[in-house]
């Protein structure tokens, strides 16, 4: 034993430790056999996969080289150039869907050398494989729908085919077809007996494959106010939120683009009447110094440096412009109400349809008028956009509109109105404003007496109508200044389906009296205040008796086509909770 050592105690010899970075299952002579085996399988398994890749590149080339449609399919440029060789109008005529079944209608079209040929561009509505061979697209532009064959052939690749299948929905392209009389009509697009044959498809603007909502989801109803939302054979029902917060995916839907282009009818309808009539057409200011009308419903913007607020109406200019000697005036455009009020009929901000005119000896020269007008509006989309109507009521299932004979429109006066809902079991005072409820009961109750959907309601309580408007003669007669709000009025709502689309009036013409009405209105106003002291003024210069009305154009269009709800006629509508898109 050591003189150094311990009783008992081992000596442990020492061993050199695994290298520094040495991988698992490797000592100091190197790799196990075991990562040595790993290290081949995967080589094995990379020279394998690159081979492969390898193989599909080369077959790929292959096809590619052999692809006979190689030059007639694929994504345009960024700059969506047509190619070289796509066929110009001095070759193939360009042919909009919507105007194709006009076009043919000349059957010796059909006759042309070679087929009719056409070219067009369209959304892909929908795209299916029916084998590496065949495959079938719906095309569609504006209201317009077309079933596409694309086939494969000695001029027509499957390669062609399955790019064609695999097209995105919503995708939009660039089309060369030859146009073809089905076997059989078919049911399932708008355009029933033709169909295109595709020569050529590029894609000008790409879909994502998996969008936040589907086209054919805003195609069908939503439900009416009040009513729960179901499901729908099973699909679930996206919600009017959904659609709106999507618009424009929503806005593609066939319907929606019929009520868009019906609304622009009315608008235009409107002007045409009114035009006809020596009426001119204006523009108002919507930036306005203070809230000239009174009341809360106003929205305030920042003027550089001081308030602003937006017009509620363009009423107060109107009638200064008649002062002014434009004694026919009209007017379309925005108006802004700052009523916190969701219902399915209200909207912050909408198109007014206004006009103001003088009249000769009494207002219901105007109001004569304005009834004229409407039945021109209603007569007209009867007749310019029947297709478009019955599109809509087909997801909306809403009776036909009931109109009138000329001349003939049902104008009761007010207290007439609220005997008819008294006879029916309403409680309501002679004085009492209607509500909506009260407004479509006698709707309901003028229709089964009268067979007509559009109806005025003469004569309002003096109370419940703007400063502005003419107290009737025997109001006025009977005035009692302790109650100076008694009585009746020179004023009129415009009624479809029971529910209001226009309020109107005779308006005071003369300044002192106006602003006689304007102090002691119960909503009283300053006639002396910053908003209203031109507008008196303008009358104290003479002006000639006048009435008018302002319709809501949005109302129109939903109460014609019995849309539950007026933001689905408002392109990007705004509401208390919605400022966006």
């Amino acid at each position: 034993m050591s003189e150094n050592a311990q009783p008992n105690e081992r000596v442990i010899p020492l061993t050199k430790p695994p290298a520094e970075g040495a991988a698992e299952g490797e000592g100091e002579k190197g790799p196990s056999k075991s990562a040595l085996k790993k290290a081949a399988k995967d080589k094995e398994k990379a020279e394998k996969a690159a081979k492969r890749k390898a193989a599909e590149d080369a077959q790929k080339k292959e096809q590619e080289a052999n692809d006979v449609s190689k030059n007639d399919y694929g994504d345009l440029d960024v700059d969506g150039a047509w190619p070289e060789d796509f066929p110009g109008e001095d070759k193939v005529p360009y042919v909009e869907l919507g105007d194709l079944e006009e076009y043919f209608k000349d059957t010796s079209k059909m006759d042309a050398p070679g087929g009719p040929h056409i070219t067009f561009r369209a959304r892909v509505e929908n795209a299916r494989s029916q084998s590496a061979k065949l495959a079938f697209l719906v095309f569609k532009k504006g209201t317009a729908t077309i079933q596409a064959v694309v086939a494969a052939s000695e001029e027509l690749s499957r390669q062609m085919v399955k790019f064609a299948s695999s097209i995105p929905a919503e995708s939009y392209v660039l089309v060369h077809a030859l146009v073809k009389q089905p076997k059989e009509a078919v049911k399932s697009t708008t355009i029933q007996n033709l169909e295109v044959h595709v020569k050529k498809l590029y894609i000008e603007g790409k879909a994502k494959a998996q969008l936040p909502m589907q086209v054919a989801d805003a195609e069908r109803a939503i439900p009416v106010e009040g009513e729960e939302e179901t499901s729908e054979e099973g699909r679930p029902i996206v919600t009017l939120n959904t659609r709106l917060n999507n618009r424009v995916i929503d806005l593609r839907a066939k319907h929606n683009q019929a009520i868009f282009k019906i609304k622009y009818n009315i608008k235009k309808l409107f002007m045409e009447f009114l035009d006809a009539r020596d009426f001119i057409g204006i523009d108002t200011p919507r930036l306005l110094g203070s809230a000239s009308e009174g009341g809360a419903n106003v929205f305030e913007v920042k003027y550089f440096d001081r308030q602003a607020f937006l017009a509620q109406s363009p009423q107060l200019y109107k009638q200064m412009l008649v002062a002014a000697g434009l004694e026919r005036v009209f007017e379309s455009g925005p108006v802004f109400r700052a009523e916190n009020s969701n219902t399915a009929r209200h909207l912050t901000e909408f198109t007014g349809l206004d006009l103001e005119m003088a009249f000769s000896h009494d207002y219901h020269e105007v109001v004569s008028l304005l009834e004229e007008l409407m039945l021109h509006i209603f007569n007209g989309l009867r007749q310019n956009c029947k297709r478009e109507t019955d599109l809509v009521r087909s997801i909306y299932h809403v009776e036909d509109f009931k109109l009138p004979e000329a001349g003939k429109v049902p104008r009761l006066k007010f207290p007439e109105g609220i005997k008819m809902l008294r006879d029916a079991g309403e409680e309501i005072g002679d004085f009492d404003d209607l509500s909506t409820p009260q407004e479509k009961r006698l709707g309901a109750l003028v229709l089964e007496k009268y067979g007509s959907d559009f109806y005025v309601l003469d004569q309002y309580p003096l109370a419940i109508r703007p400063f502005y408007t003419m107290p009737t003669t025997q109001t006025r007669a009977s005035y009692d200044p302790a109650n100076p709000n008694a009585g009746y009025s020179n004023s009129y709502d415009f009624f479809m389906r029971g529910q209001e689309i226009m309020s109107g009036a005779q308006r005071i013409h003369e300044a002192e009296f106006l602003a006689k009405r304007m102090r002691e209105h119960d909503a009283k106003v300053d006639p002396e205040s910053a908003g209203l002291k031109d507008y008196v003024a303008a009358f104290e210069a003479g002006a000639p008796k006048h009435a008018g009305g302002g319709i809501g154009l949005e109302r129109i269009v939903m109460l014609w086509l019995g849309l539950p709800n007026v933001r689905l006629a408002s392109l990007f509508p705004r509401d208390p909770g919605r400022l966006t898109p």
